[in-house]
């Protein structure tokens, strides 16, 4: 009998965002539907062709909407992430400096009492 290799958390999670964002897209697209369908009830003289068109391009502007206004977020994501990224590297350089010079200090210190102790 062989073991199954454990998942990782990060695994985990990462299959949770996949199946959260097919479930929110999947209702994106109901929605959209939706709205299409009741933006053409809106117009009774459309033949059933004229309506189910109007419906379909309704519901394509709305998902095409939607699609550019995630990938607007998620560039802005992706930008932040990397703005952070750049802070939290200059903050554990700035860290690491001023640790070294404190090891530097004290270690002077510490010598200079040593030989004024002599």
């Amino acid at each position: 009998m062989t073991r199954a290799t454990p998942v990782t958390g990060h695994e985990v999670a990462a299959g949770i965002n996949r199946v959260e964002g097919h479930l929110l897209a999947q209702a994106e697209l109901r929605e959209a539907r939706e709205g299409g369908e009741a933006f053409a009830r809106r117009m009774p003289w459309l033949t059933t062709a004229q309506h189910e068109e109007v419906a379909r391009l309704h519901a394509e502007e709305r998902v095409g909407l939607s699609r550019e206004a995630l990938r607007t977020v998620t560039d802005h994501c992706v930008a932040l992430r990397a703005e952070y990224t750049a802070r939290y590297t200059r903050l554990r350089h700035r860290l690491l400096c001023l640790g070294v010079a404190s090891l530097v200090t004290s270690a002077t210190l510490c010598t200079t009492t040593w030989v004024l102790t002599r």
